[in-house]
């Protein structure tokens, strides 16, 4: 299986996908999966607490297929709300290497990531127990405890990018 990352309109993923499997034959709708991870994140608003669904990555869509064809290809470009494939549209470039690592990750955690669970030690260094910050450990460049919250680095298409996650301190070391 190959796969591909799409750019598309920021806050419309869930809407493009929906186009684009209502404009696929439905043999092919069958042989691919469009992935689009999100995180459970908490956030407080006006002194409320609400749990929302964010996107790891906003505005962009991931699809995992044996093989791009030529139809295929057309019918994601003129979907409304298609910017580009990656790196660029003239080449469309399945992912490998360390940015295919990286999808893989964040979906071995299913299609909603939820919150880590951590541990700060006598140094108040963060340690992950389990969950979507475990193995990116080297990649936080911010904790902020009061939200919860690990600001880290990924680096995608040689470009990098700061993603935050949720997390759930579960005590002291």
């Amino acid at each position: 299986m190959e796969y591909f990352a799409l750019q598309v309109k920021t806050r419309s993923e869930e809407l493009y996908i929906q186009k684009v499997q209502t404009a696929l034959p439905k043999i092919e709708n069958e042989a691919l999966r469009l992935i689009f991870p999100r995180k459970k994140m908490s956030q407080t608003k006006n002194g409320k607490k609400t749990t929302v669904l964010l996107p790891i990555f906003p505005g962009y869509i991931f699809i995992e297929l044996p093989k791009l064809t030529d139809s295929l290809y057309w019918i994601l470009r003129t979907t409304p709300g298609f910017y580009r494939f990656l790196p660029a549209n003239s080449e469309a470039k399945p992912l490998s290497g360390r940015d295919l690592s990286i999808l893989k990750h964040f979906m071995s955690f299913g299609p909603i990531a939820q919150a880590s669970r951590v541990l700060f030690d006598e140094n108040d260094r963060i340690q992950v127990i389990e969950g979507p910050l475990k193995g990116l450990e080297g990649k936080i460049v911010k904790v902020d405890r009061r939200k919860k919250r690990a600001k880290i680095q990924l680096d995608m298409y040689e470009e990098s990018f700061f993603v935050d996650l949720a997390f759930e301190i579960i005590g002291r070391e």
